[in-house]
Formats: structure tokens, sequence, C-alpha cells
């Protein structure tokens, strides 16, 4: 029960990241700004629909993975404009330390490798 809980836990802290907002505006007629969840999902499934046209051979779900989790450390240290040094420059850290606090909500063997696969992206 301990460990559902743990993900459960995780799960739902997720769920902030529909309230992280990137400067990036969606292909709707009000232009909003998109959050960090759609685009997360937006690029996983560009992985999945644009792997035929890859250069090499990709472990397709293996960059799913990665696409899903990539952002999440923005629940903590926000997003960063890719433009701005000075932000930029702060930025890796604080995304470190908001991987560390997500990923150690879950159980040591399933947390642990999802950081992993996190840093490795």
């Amino acid at each position: 029960m301990e460990r559902l809980e743990k993900q459960l836990g995780l799960l739902m802290e997720l769920d902030q990241l529909k309230s992280v907002l990137r400067r990036t505006r969606v292909k709707s007629a009000d232009g909003r700004l998109e959050n960090s969840a759609e685009h997360s999902w937006h690029v996983a499934l560009m992985a999945i629909l644009m792997e035929e046209h890859a250069n090499e051979q990709v472990d397709v779900s293996r960059v799913v993975k990665m696409l899903l989790l990539h952002d999440i450390v923005e629940i903590d240290a926000g997003d960063t404009f890719v433009y701005d040094i000075a932000a930029s420059a702060k930025q890796e850290q604080k995304e470190l330390e908001a991987a560390q606090r997500l990923f150690d909500m879950l159980p040591q063997d399933q947390g642990q490798p999802l950081l992993e696969l996190w840093l490795e992206f």
C-alpha cells in the first residue's frame, strides 16, 4: 500500500505541471500560452508519429518516456525562456534539485531509474 501511495502522491504532484505556463503560444484562435503538460504531451506524440523519419533506429518507447519526464522539474524550477542567459545559468541547479525531490517521492526502485533517464535527457 505504501508503494501505491507514493506513486499516487507523485501523480498528484505532477498535476501542477498544467499550471506552468511557457512562452510558446498554441495554435488556437485565442493564441493562449501553452502549459508544460501540454508541451510534454505534444512532443511525446511527435516522437511517436515522426519515428519513421529518424536518421537511425530509435527506441521510441524510451524517447517517449524521456519526453514525458523532461519538464516535470518545472513544477519547482519554472520554465526559463531559452534566450534568458542570466536565468538559464541558475536553472540547471534548480532543475536538478527539483528532479531529486520529485523522483524521491517514488519508491527507490522506480524513482532512481527515472531520475537517471531524466539526467540522460
